[in-house]
């Protein structure tokens, strides 16, 4: 699709070739997609999952974020050619329903990947709220009630800014990711310091700490398992698709900015097991094992350095997640409407500021209920899960839509590709690859929660008399 002359309304590209109007305001070029793509990956994952990986894994905790980043590259080929052959929002829902032409397992995608975002941006509110502001605002009480409030609050900021507009919210993601990158850079650049200065053990970053009973090779597993959620946050960005200047620019941002992510995380996860012991990264809090790992690496590094400024950029950093986290799933939901999987009603757009109102404000809501759910491993595990049966999903439908070809050129992946992906995502999706029970339950509630609003929504389309298959044309 080529970008419309600056006197004509945007527009979208579909299946049969022709270029229909959009509703949405194309605002997104290739400098900011690319900092929508980093910010995302980045931010809760890094500053709070550093010290819960060394826990699975032991020193060598660099490996599973290397091994979660490889298997998400296979799927984020999948997102590329899918995102340019259907260039619109609602990502895996919409791709699952171009596949199979089955509501049900439509609506059950979009509703994992809605559910994932919220619990993730809820999450990030949470951890914002207990482990950062405590640090730097020192009078705040240290009760429940409190968090609720603080984690609530920094929603409906997001939520006003969200409202405002793709522009103003994609330019504070911006403002967000040179702060969180700020904050990464100050810990690899004391780090290196403190290690060319000989502190730490580099021994420690080859080790591989293992369960009784537990092969190394399952050690590396379980972290795998819980650092895929440090990644996730790629296939945001083809909800976007309604908004960038132009669908082509998805290859180049997104492989660019995992690869900086990737090599981000990597470098950190070196550092940190280099200075720090794997008891020392997980605390002394049982209750949060892990939490504030980068701040006692900062301790190690650099002794003098203010520990308050760090803990503003981690506000920073997590605030992100939750923006953009919020951004997604908005769009997410508007998409959906616009293709009929959910009441129309949430497709409505504000006819001044051109967002989703609708839908923002129905998100917001849930993610502002979620800040009730505090444990960020727990909640990150499950996170993981629910995305990594998505991509499986996603990875199957990039093969089986490849008997159904569009008229406009597009990216396409080679076919070993998504057939890698479909295996890597299965398999981190099983219990074999330890996982928490828990995280099982808490995913089992929400798929079961998605089936009775599908019953819900599948009954009020039936009454009504106007239930329809997914279209395939424009918005209307």
């Amino acid at each position: 699709m080529s970008a419309s002359p600056p006197d004509q309304p945007p527009v979208t590209t579909y299946e049969d070739g022709q270029q229909r109007p959009t509703e949405l305001k194309r605002a997104i070029g290739p400098g900011l997609l690319l900092l929508f793509v980093v910010g995302d990956v980045l931010g809760t994952g890094i500053y709070a999952l550093t010290g819960q990986v060394a826990g699975k894994v032991g020193g060598a905790l660099w490996i599973p974020f290397a091994v979660a980043f490889a298997a998400a590259f296979l799927t984020a080929f999948s997102y590329l050619e899918l995102v340019g052959k259907y260039p619109r929002a609602a990502g895996a829902a919409l791709y699952t329903q171009k596949a199979f032409g089955i509501h049900f397992l439509t609506f059950m995608v979009a509703f994992a990947v809605m559910s994932s975002g919220l619990t993730s941006a809820g999450s990030a509110a949470r951890a914002a709220a207990t482990d950062y502001l405590p640090e730097v605002f020192t009078w705040l009480p240290d009760t429940e009630t409190a968090t609720i409030i603080v984690a609530a609050a920094m929603l409906v900021v997001f939520t006003v800014i969200n409202l405002r507009g793709v522009s103003e919210s994609v330019w504070v993601n911006v403002v967000f990711t040179l702060i969180e990158l700020g904050g990464l850079f100050i810990i690899i650049v004391v780090s290196v310091m403190a290690v060319m200065g000989g502190q730490g053990d580099p021994s420690r970053v080859m080790s591989v700490d293992t369960e009784p009973g537990q092969s190394a090779f399952f050690a590396v597993v379980a972290g795998t398992s819980l650092a895929f959620f440090a990644m996730v946050g790629f296939e945001d960005s083809v909800n976007m698709a309604e908004e960038t200047t132009n669908p082509r620019i998805f290859p180049k941002a997104m492989l660019t900015g995992m690869g900086i992510a990737a090599s981000i995380y990597v470098i950190v996860a070196v550092l940190s097991s280099w200075l720090a012991p794997v008891d020392v990264l997980l605390g002394d809090d049982p209750d949060a094992p892990g939490a504030g790992a980068l701040l006692r690496v900062l301790e190690i590094a650099s002794p003098g350095f203010p520990l308050w400024l760090f803990s503003v950029i981690g506000v920073f950093a997590v605030s992100n997640s939750a923006l953009i986290n919020m951004l997604m799933a908005s769009r997410l939901t508007y998409g959906m409407a616009r293709e009929n999987v959910i009441p129309g009603v949430f497709g409505r757009v504000h006819p001044l500021r051109r967002t989703p109102w609708v839908a923002i404000v129905f998100t917001s809501a849930i993610a502002i209920c979620l800040t009730s759910y505090a444990n960020v491993a727990l909640l990150g595990g499950t996170t993981s899960l629910l995305l990594l049966a998505v991509f499986t999903v996603v990875n199957v439908a990039v093969l089986v839509l490849r008997r159904k070809p569009v008229r406009h050129e597009h990216f396409r992946a080679p076919t070993i590709v998504p057939i890698l992906g479909v295996g890597v995502s299965a398999f981190l999706v099983g219990p074999w690859s330890g996982r928490d029970p828990e995280e099982y339950r808490i995913a089992g509630v929400l798929l079961v929660v998605g089936v009775l609003l599908w019953v819900l929504t599948y009954f009020g389309h039936h009454r009504r008399g106007r239930r329809s298959p997914v279209r395939s044309g424009p918005p209307s």
